[in-house]
């Protein structure tokens, strides 16, 4: 058995019909959507995955934060550039 890995899941055939309306059932939650019923793809509204978009990079920067940490340094004064 395929986890789905969302609350609301939708066939492929029922997406086909009725885009409109699974996507405002959904609101901002993700959706599975099932082929033979197993998880083939997720759709995700705009908004959500330009978060999760954000949340990735945010997690990039902390990942190239943590690398260069014990890298040398340099001074600089704000004044002088």
């Amino acid at each position: 058995m395929d986890l789905v890995l969302a609350n609301v899941a939708v066939s492929v055939t029922e997406l086909k019909r009725n885009f409109a309306g699974v996507l405002r059932e959904a609101g901002d939650a993700p959706v599975a959507v099932l082929n033979h019923n197993r998880p083939e793809a997720y759709l995700l509204s705009a908004k959500q995955y330009e978060r999760l978009m954000n949340y990735l990079e945010d997690l990039e920067d902390a990942e190239l934060i943590r690398q260069r940490q014990n890298e040398p340094s340099i001074s600089v004064n704000l004044d002088e550039l």
